[in-house]
């Protein structure tokens, strides 16, 4: 006889409830890993909107400092990384890779500010696209670059009119370089940091690092209860609540068909700005997402097939 894995809880004849984090896992379960990484983009982009909304009361440095701080509590209670011992060629790279996570996370929230969502990943998406160019090191992988500069092209303010600006573009370049420099950085931190240490201890740097600019702009105002759960809703679904499920869904899915799903996310950043914030772009800006999205994509393929 089959036994559902959400009736293991009760198996033992007891009247006691299931505990929260087993129903989570249980539900995990049930979900195709395809699902759980979608899921993962959607609260990326949920947490963004709702950080963007922030943006009224707060500067995008306090955001930053708000949401980093939760997430790096958060993820203490989860794993907590041992520091004795550390070499310090150990600690060289924990503290590049928590100032490279603090100045991602202040570069794309400032694009944030002056960006609509989904023009913001699109751009910031440049880095991994990067990253998985110089991987590949095949001709057709200047098609890729190329549909990615003409999907900047057609973002780009040529205008005085445009809602897009020079400043936030900018500010969406240096996010892509730092994502690129972030997926490197965790290579080397998984292969000295054990579990998810490597990630705590970067969540935890980075969190040191932003606090003088977060505190010194945000005041007293951090100091709002309702702010305070409003970063700490934004610090779950930004960072804690997706690495939790896309960690889960690579246990389950090929490499190469994760990243062709995150390669959606600018996509999804564009719909969950329409649907929250009300950002309308114009067929323009979708082309060019459109572009990056097709770029990153094939970039992706390629990288399976030389793999």
């Amino acid at each position: 006889m089959t036994v559902n894995a959400l009736d293991r809880p009760f198996d033992d004849g007891k009247s006691r409830l299931p505990r929260l984090g087993s129903l989570a896992r249980h539900a995990a379960d049930a979900i195709p890993p395809s699902g759980l990484v979608m899921l993962g983009i959607l609260s990326v982009q949920v947490g963004a909107a709702f950080a963007k909304e922030l943006f009224a009361v707060l500067p995008p440095s306090a955001v930053v400092f708000l949401r980093i701080g939760a997430g790096a509590l958060v993820m203490l209670l989860v794993a907590r990384p041992k520091i004795k011992g550390l070499s310090w060629r150990d600690w060289a790279i924990g503290l590049t890779f928590g100032g490279t996570l603090a100045l991602m996370n202040l570069s794309f929230y400032e694009a944030l500010s002056r960006l609509p969502m989904g023009i913001a990943v699109a751009i910031e998406f440049l880095g991994p696209l990067g990253v998985a160019v110089a991987a590949s090191r095949k001709r057709l992988d200047l098609l890729w670059v190329s549909l990615a500069a003409i999907g900047v092209v057609l973002m780009a303010p040529w205008q005085e009119s445009a809602s897009v600006s020079w400043v936030g573009i900018g500010f969406a370049l240096v996010a892509g370089a730092c994502w690129a420099a972030y997926i490197l950085l965790s290579a080397a931190a998984g292969s000295r940091f054990p579990g998810t240490t490597g990630l705590t201890f970067a969540m935890v740097v980075s969190a040191v690092f932003i606090a003088p600019v977060g505190v010194t702009t945000g005041g007293a105002d951090l100091l709002q209860p309702e702010l305070l759960l409003i970063g700490l809703g934004v610090g779950l679904l930004s960072s804690v609540i997706p690495y939790s499920l896309e960690l889960k869904a690579l246990r389950r899915m090929p490499k190469h068909v994760f990243g062709v799903l995150m390669s959606l996310e600018p996509a999804a950043a564009a719909m969950i700005g329409l649907v929250v914030l009300g950002e309308i772009l114009d067929l323009l800006h979708w082309a060019a997402i459109g572009c990056i999205i097709a770029a990153s994509l094939g970039a992706t393929r390629a990288g399976e097939k030389s793999g």
